[in-house]
C-alpha cells in the first residue's frame, strides 16, 4: 500500500506565534492533506483532490478534539469511519490506508506534548484508530445488510414471479445473483447447496466443484456458538424466517473464513419451507485488523508483557470466579532504575527493563500464572490455582528475586538489578475489588523497599490501614493549614534554681475533622516529606512569638517570658530561615532574645558551614540556639565548640533512671559529666521528662539549668502559664 512520505525529522518545527489556534488549524490541514492523497485514488467520487480534502478537514478536526478530549471518547473516531462509508471511501485499502495515516501523523500533527505525554498519546492515537475501524465496519456491514435485504426480496420476487414471465425474472434474478458483491448460495431444506455465485465461490477458494453438491451440515466449525444450529433447526423446519449470525468456515486449503451470515426461508406459492437462502459478507480481513489493534490496546509496546487494561481484566475474572480458587499477586518495583535511566540514559533503561520482562517471563510458565507491566519499572505477576495451594505466591516471588539475581550486561557493563515485591494472596470470590487488591500490594511492596530492597513483603491489613491514613493525611494537610486545623500547646521551661517559669516550648497539634487532636509525631514526618514543613513551620513560629509578645507585655515585672519553638531539618535547609524569622520578629515587637530555636542534635550531625551560617546568623542577632535530644545523635562532643548553640537539652533517656530509689550512680556520672563540660562551653542545660520531685531535686544538685515536664505542667493552653508564674515549681 503506498503512503504519503513522512517529512524527514521528527516532526513539525516548533512554532511560537502569539496565536496558537491558528498553528493548530493549520497542522490539522496539513494532516487533512495527507490524509486525502492517501485515500483519493482508491475512492469512487466525482470531487476533485482539493475538494475532496476539503470534505476530509471537519473529520480532521474531529479526529484532533478526540485526542486531547477530557474525559477521552472514542465516538468521535466511529463516526469518522462512519462518514468514510456514506462517503462512499469503501474500498478496503481506503480503511487501510486512513489507519496508517492515523497511527503515522495524527499526534505528529495534531498532538500538543504539553498537554499530554508521548506515550498518552501514542495510546490514545491506538484507540482512536480501534474506534474509528469499529465505526467503518459498522457502517459497511449496515450497508450491506441493507442491500443483502434489496437482494433477498429481488430473488423471492423473481422466484414467486417465475411462471408469469420466466424469462425476464430469471435474467433479473441472475443479474442479482451473479454480480452481487456479496456470496449467495441457495440449498433445499436438506441442506443440499443448489447454487452459489461466483462471489461465494472466490470466497471458498474459487472452485465451485468443492461447495456445490455439499451439505450445509458440513461446515461445522469449533468456534461456532450453540445458537448457529440451533437456529438452523429452527429455521428449516419453518418456525423462523431468518437469522444471522457471526461464522467461521474452513477452506479447502485449512484456512479460515470469517463471515457475516444472513440465512433466509423461502417459501413456495402455498406458504411451505421449499429453501433457504444464504448470503455472506467476508470479515476475514477486518476480524484480523480488529484482534491486530486489540493487541496492541492490551500489550504493552516495549516489552511485549501484557499492559494494565488486559491485567486488570484478568484479576475482575479471577476475583469473580469463587469456587475454591486461591489468587496470589505479586507487585514488582525496581530499586534504583531511576539511576539507571539518569546515568545511562532512556534507551539503556528501555532495555534492561526488556530483559527484566523476559526473565519475568521464564520463571512465571506455571498453569494459571501471568506477569504484567504497570508502566515504567513497576510490573506485576498473577498465579491462582486451588484454594490448597496458599504459598504460591511466596514461591512466585521467590523465583521472581532469583531471576533477578544475576546482572545484566548492557553496553559492556554488569548492571545489578534488584527489586522490592509486594504479595497480596486470598481466596477468590471475596469483596475485595481489583483496585482494592492492586493497592494493598502497592502499598506492601513500600514497605519491602522501605525495609531494604531485594526482598518481598506480605500484606497486613492492618499495616495497609496505617499506610491509608497516612496517605489520607498527607493529603490532607495542605487545605488544614488554610482552615486553621492547627494549634499550638505549651508547656512550660522551669528554672531548677529558684522554680520560676523561664519560659514555654511550641508543641504544633492538628485537630483533625475525623482522627481527632493529633500529635507533631503523627503528622511532622508527613509535612517533611511533602514540604509543607516550611510553611507550617512558619506559622508555628508567628503564632509562638506573637504570644510570648503578649505573655511579656502582661507580666512585665516578672522578666521576659521565653518561648521555644522547633526548628525540622528541611528548615535549617530553607534558604529563606533568617529572613522569615527577622521578618517575624520585627512585625511582633519581640525581642530576639526571648526566642529560642531548637534543632535536634541529629540535623546537625556532620554539619557543613554553609548548613551553620545562618544558625550563625541568628545567634548573631541574639537568638538562642538549643540542642535539642542531645546524646541520640552520637556525635563527637568536640564538635560542641564550633555549633553556634547556647542551649543543650539533655534527652529524658539519661535521666529516667533518676525517677527510681536508689539513683544509678552511672546516670549521675553522665548526668553530671555533660553538664560540666556544657557549663565549661558556656552553655545552658535544660533538661527534659522531667516527672517527680526527686528527679528535679537531683537534677538541681548536679546543676542543671532548666527542666520541663509532667512534674511541672503537661502541655497546654496559653493561658495555664498565668497560673504556673504564681507559684513555686518545685
Amino acid at each position: 500500500m503506498s503512503m504519503p512520505v513522512r517529512p524527514s525529522g521528527s516532526g513539525p518545527e516548533p512554532e511560537e506565534p502569539e496565536d496558537l489556534d491558528l498553528v493548530l488549524e493549520d497542522r490539522i490541514r496539513r494532516f487533512a492533506t495527507i490524509w486525502s492523497r492517501a485515500i483519493f485514488p482508491v475512492t469512487a467520487t466525482s470531487l476533485t483532490r482539493p475538494e475532496f480534502e476539503l470534505h476530509l478537514l471537519p473529520w480532521a478536526r474531529e479526529l484532533s478534539d478526540a485526542l486531547h478530549g477530557r474525559p477521552f471518547d472514542t465516538a468521535p473516531a466511529g463516526r469518522v469511519g462512519a462518514a468514510l462509508v456514506a462517503a462512499h471511501c469503501t474500498d478496503p485499502d481506503a480503511l487501510s490506508r486512513t489507519l496508517g495515516v492515523v497511527e503515522s501523523y495524527l499526534v505528529l500533527y495534531c498532538g500538543r506534548p504539553a498537554q499530554d505525554t508521548a506515550e498518552e498519546l501514542r495510546a490514545r492515537s491506538a484507540r482512536l484508530q480501534h474506534a474509528l475501524a469499529a465505526g467503518f465496519a459498522r457502517a459497511l456491514r449496515q450497508r450491506t445488510l441493507t442491500e443483502q435485504e434489496a437482494i433477498a426480496r429481488s430473488a423471492l420476487a423473481a422466484r414467486s414471479l417465475a411462471e408469469e414471465a420466466l424469462h425476464a425474472t430469471e435474467a433479473r434474478f441472475r443479474a442479482v445473483f451473479d454480480g452481487a458483491a456479496v456470496g449467495i448460495g441457495i440449498a433445499d431444506l436438506d441442506g443440499t447447496i443448489l447454487e452459489v455465485n461466483d462471489t461465494l465461490t472466490r470466497m471458498f477458494g474459487g472452485l465451485e466443484t468443492h461447495i456445490r453438491g455439499r451439505r450445509t451440515t458440513d461446515w461445522v466449525h469449533p468456534e461456532d456458538g450453540p445458537q448457529v444450529w440451533r437456529m438452523y433447526g429452527e429455521l428449516v423446519r419453518g418456525e423462523r424466517d431468518h437469522y444471522r449470525v457471526e461464522k467461521p468456515y474452513y477452506r479447502g486449503d485449512g484456512t479460515v473464513l470469517w463471515t457475516n451470515l444472513t440465512v433466509s426461508l423461502l417459501r413456495d406459492a402455498d406458504g411451505r419451507p421449499q429453501y433457504q437462502l444464504a448470503l455472506m459478507e467476508d470479515t476475514t480481513e477486518r476480524r484480523l485488523l480488529n484482534l491486530r489493534l486489540r493487541y496492541e490496546a492490551t500489550h504493552d509496546a516495549l516489552t511485549g508483557l501484557p499492559n494494565r487494561t488486559l491485567f486488570f481484566e484478568r484479576l475482575d475474572k479471577v476475583l469473580a470466579a469463587g469456587g475454591g480458587t486461591r489468587f496470589g499477586l505479586c507487585y514488582l518495583d525496581l530499586d534504583g532504575f531511576k539511576a539507571i535511566n539518569d546515568s545511562l540514559g532512556h534507551s539503556a533503561g528501555d532495555r534492561l527493563l526488556v530483559e527484566v520482562a523476559d526473565r519475568l517471563q521464564s520463571c512465571a510458565t506455571r498453569p494459571g500464572e501471568m506477569v504484567a507491566r504497570l508502566g515504567g519499572d513497576e510490573f506485576v505477576a498473577l498465579t491462582t490455582g486451588p484454594a490448597s495451594d496458599e504459598d504460591e505466591a511466596g514461591e512466585l516471588a521467590r523465583r521472581i528475586l532469583h531471576v533477578l539475581s544475576s546482572p545484566i550486561r548492557l553496553d559492556g557493563r554488569e548492571l545489578a538489578v534488584r527489586g522490592s515485591i509486594g504479595v497480596v494472596e486470598g481466596p477468590a470470590g471475596g469483596e475485595r475489588s481489583a483496585a482494592e487488591v492492586l493497592r494493598s500490594a502497592d502499598i506492601t511492596m513500600y514497605r519491602a523497599k522501605s525495609a531494604g530492597g531485594n526482598r518481598f513483603e506480605r500484606a497486613d491489613a492492618e499495616a495497609d490501614a496505617r499506610a491509608i491514613t497516612r496517605h489520607g493525611l498527607t493529603t490532607a494537610l495542605p487545605a488544614a493549614l488554610d482552615r486553621g486545623e492547627f494549634f499550638i500547646e505549651y508547656q512550660p521551661l522551669v528554672h531548677l534554681g529558684d522554680g520560676t517559669v523561664h519560659g514555654a516550648e511550641a508543641l504544633v497539634r492538628w485537630c483533625h475533622p475525623q482522627h481527632g487532636v493529633l500529635g507533631p509525631d503523627r503528622f511532622i514526618p508527613l509535612a517533611e516529606h511533602t514540604g509543607l514543613i516550611v510553611p507550617l513551620g512558619r506559622w508555628v513560629l508567628q503564632e509562638a512569638v506573637r504570644q510570648a509578645r503578649f505573655w511579656n507585655r502582661s507580666h512585665s515585672d516578672g522578666g521576659p517570658l521565653r518561648i521555644n519553638v522547633n526548628l525540622s531539618p528541611t528548615q535549617l535547609h530553607h534558604p529563606g530561615l533568617v529572613a522569615d524569622t527577622v521578618d517575624v520578629l520585627e512585625r511582633s515587637g519581640l525581642d530576639p532574645g526571648a526566642l529560642c530555636l531548637e534543632v535536634t542534635e541529629s540535623a546537625l550531625i556532620g554539619a557543613d558551614e554553609d548548613l551553620l551560617k545562618p544558625l550563625r546568623q541568628l545567634a548573631e542577632m541574639g537568638v538562642d540556639i538549643a540542642l535539642d535530644d542531645f546524646g541520640t545523635g552520637y556525635s563527637n562532643l568536640a564538635n560542641l565548640r564550633r555549633l553556634p548553640v547556647s542551649v543543650l537539652k539533655l534527652d529524658r533517656s539519661f535521666t529516667q533512671g533518676m525517677q527510681t530509689h536508689p539513683v544509678d550512680p552511672v546516670d549521675l556520672k553522665i548526668v553530671e559529666g555533660i553538664v560540666s563540660l556544657a557549663h565549661s562551653l558556656q552553655l545552658a542545660v535544660t533538661v527534659e521528662g522531667v516527672e517527680t520531685g526527686a528527679q528535679a531535686e537531683q537534677l538541681r544538685e548536679l546543676g542543671c539549668d532548666t527542666a520541663q515536664g509532667w512534674y511541672y505542667a503537661r502541655p497546654g493552653a496559653p493561658d495555664r502559664i498565668h497560673s504556673l508564674l504564681l507559684a513555686d515549681a518545685i
